[in-house]
């Protein structure tokens, strides 16, 4: 049985990113009015996952989360549309998969501008949309932030996992992705502390890594690390993200909650 979110306003932001329609398609089918935020959001279309029926609870606006006049903005909107939201998932985010960018760094060369990237949005993104949302929840006295980290944010990515992949320099995940991800775990129990006597719950959802397209040898080399023998999908985020959204928490905030299957046992 799903947690009750009927009449309950959640703010979701990269709805266009990987996980993006995991979250909305979720909080909608829990009852939930959803407003989406990315950069480009001209219409529902591309959201894979999310059904036409979902799309009248679903209202898209565009934000971009490193700059903090449009994220108060897409606030604002959202106040004057729907009103305060209740739950707000930080789920913008920069990644590099291998091949995504066409470059490959030596860990001595990576650029400061490359980086920099990661961690304004990963990280500074994350503490934009808090500073713009929860002051309004804990005014309120009511409210769940949900912040997505990742497994990276507490345990290094093994390079030969990747070093399968052609490639000189030999691709390396960047540093600056588990650097932002373990920021935001630390935001996070900051917040708590700020903003618990207000009856604001803040938490991390971290999945480990979700099946998504990654070639049959990193697949192979990744489930062996983990207990499970499996990788994440999508189905296995939605109870934890609810959870972490809902009353089912009402007493848990501060918290990293990691999906992973196990991974971080060995």
């Amino acid at each position: 049985m799903l947690p009750d979110l009927t009449g309950e306003i959640a703010m979701v932001t990269g709805v266009r990113g990987r996980l993006g329609p995991v979250w909305i398609s979720a909080l909608i089918a829990a009852g939930a009015t959803v407003v989406g935020l990315d950069l480009k959001v001209d219409d529902a279309t591309g959201l894979h996952g999310v059904a036409d029926t979902d799309i009248d609870r679903l209202i898209l606006m565009e934000v971009d989360v490193t700059d903090a006049a449009s994220v108060r903005s897409a606030v604002r909107r959202c106040l004057d549309g729907v009103g305060v939201p209740s739950v707000l998932v930080n789920s913008a985010g920069l990644d590099a998969p291998p091949g995504s960018n066409g470059r490959n760094w030596h860990f001595g060369d990576i650029p400061d501008a490359v980086s920099g990237a990661v961690l304004d949005v990963n990280s500074l993104g994350v503490l934009r949309m808090c500073q713009a949302v929860g002051p309004l929840m804990a005014e309120r006295g009511s409210g769940s932030i949900v912040n997505i980290g990742s497994l990276y944010g507490s345990v290094a990515p093994d390079p030969r996992m990747y070093d399968h992949l052609p490639g000189d320099p030999p691709f390396l995940k960047p540093p600056a992705y588990g650097m932002s991800k373990a920021a935001v775990a630390a935001l996070t129990r900051y917040l708590a502390v700020l903003w618990g006597p207000h009856g604001v719950r803040v938490n991390t959802l971290s999945p480990g890594g979700v099946l998504g397209g990654q070639d049959q040898q990193f697949q192979d080399k990744f489930v062996v690390r983990v207990p499970m023998r499996r990788m994440a999908t999508a189905a296995d985020l939605t109870g934890p993200l609810l959870f972490l959204s809902s009353a089912q928490s009402r007493y848990v905030t501060g918290t990293e909650l990691l999906v992973d299957g196990g991974f971080v046992c060995r």
